[in-house]
């Protein structure tokens, strides 16, 4: 378990700023718009288009980042497999919500439709 600690940490420790243009690049790649990852990370922070720039501005970590963030009520909707872990059998709670995001990346990337995407019931 402390390689996991451990991980959890150095998650908690990354800027939101040096990930996000990795999220870009994914979903862009694969012919899906930089509206449409806004759409996603609004749907699960409650962050719109300028306070999520504000947050890339303040080179936020994720722990600042999700501190400040409204979860989406239906977050916990988001299941299956991210960097080897079912996302919903994640223990720390900010580790969770990080891999949430990067699932949501991931299947706009696929291109999953978007009403599948920002889960509803």
């Amino acid at each position: 378990m402390n390689n996991t600690n451990t991980q959890d940490q150095r998650i908690a420790k990354m800027t939101f700023a040096t990930v996000y243009p990795m999220y870009l690049t994914k979903v862009e790649k694969k012919g899906r718009t930089k509206e449409e990852l806004i759409q996603v990370i609004e749907w699960l922070t409650g962050f719109d288009k300028k306070k999520l720039q504000d947050q890339i501005d303040k080179k936020v970590t994720f722990e600042e980042f999700f501190q400040e963030a409204t979860t989406n009520p239906n977050s916990h909707l988001i299941t299956g497999v991210i960097c080897g872990f079912r996302v919903e059998q994640i223990e720390n709670i900010l580790t969770r919500k990080v891999r949430y995001l990067d699932k949501l990346v991931d299947e706009l990337a696929k291109g999953r439709k978007m009403e599948k995407i920002l889960r509803s019931s």
